[in-house]
């Protein structure tokens, strides 16, 4: 092979491997521009939902002063029975919670009439409403803010003071019902922070 062709494709060699630079440039370069785009997508929403939260919170459920004890998020459903309301007319209405409570995708306690909070180290709280706000849909059962009423067990729960209930989706079943003391199970979620003062 004479000079001529060897350097002749020294050149192709070298061009081959600038265009295999720059694919791979564009080929990191466009995840990059999509993930950041994922962000600034991922960060207004929860700006938005830190707006919405802090909209809710300034409708008497913030707790000023108190530090967060644990948050745990509660799966379940609102049981309603069939009942008589002060007209004699029969109507759905809340009998109790039925959830469980969830932290880092595992099971750490449960919720249920009280209302109460259990957690898996024995303690447990019951609580009473001290305000509320609409849910953010017509669907979803209010915001609260609950001062604790009684205590049992040392765990996490012991020096817990106040509990707010936030995030509501689904849980609201209204109407006139046929049979009194039949139940209904209406399925919904909450986040429940709990707080200290």
């Amino acid at each position: 092979m004479t000079r001529y062709h060897q350097h002749g494709r020294s050149k192709v060699v070298a061009t081959r491997r600038r265009q295999i630079q720059r694919q791979r440039v564009k080929d990191l370069l466009v995840p990059t521009a999509i993930y950041g785009t994922m962000a600034l997508v991922a960060a207004f929403m929860f700006g938005s939902a830190f707006g919405a939260r802090a909209a809710a919170l300034a409708n008497g459920i913030a707790a000023d002063g108190a530090k967060v004890v644990a948050t745990v998020h509660g799966e379940g459903a609102q049981i309603y029975q069939c009942r008589a309301n002060d007209a004699g007319e029969l109507r759905w209405q809340v009998r109790e919670p039925v959830a469980t409570l969830i932290s880092n995708d595992k099971t750490v306690g449960r919720h249920f009439a009280g209302p109460s909070w259990e957690l898996a180290d024995g303690s447990r709280i019951e609580g009473k409403v001290a305000a509320q706000a609409p849910g953010a849909t017509e669907k979803d059962i209010p915001v609260l803010r609950l001062d604790v009423v009684a205590h049992a067990g040392d765990g996490v729960l012991s020096k817990v003071d106040t509990v707010q209930r936030l995030n509501t989706r689904g849980g609201v079943f209204a109407g006139a019902c046929q049979s009194a003391g039949s139940l209904h199970a209406e399925p919904y979620s909450a986040d429940y922070v709990f707080l200290s003062h």
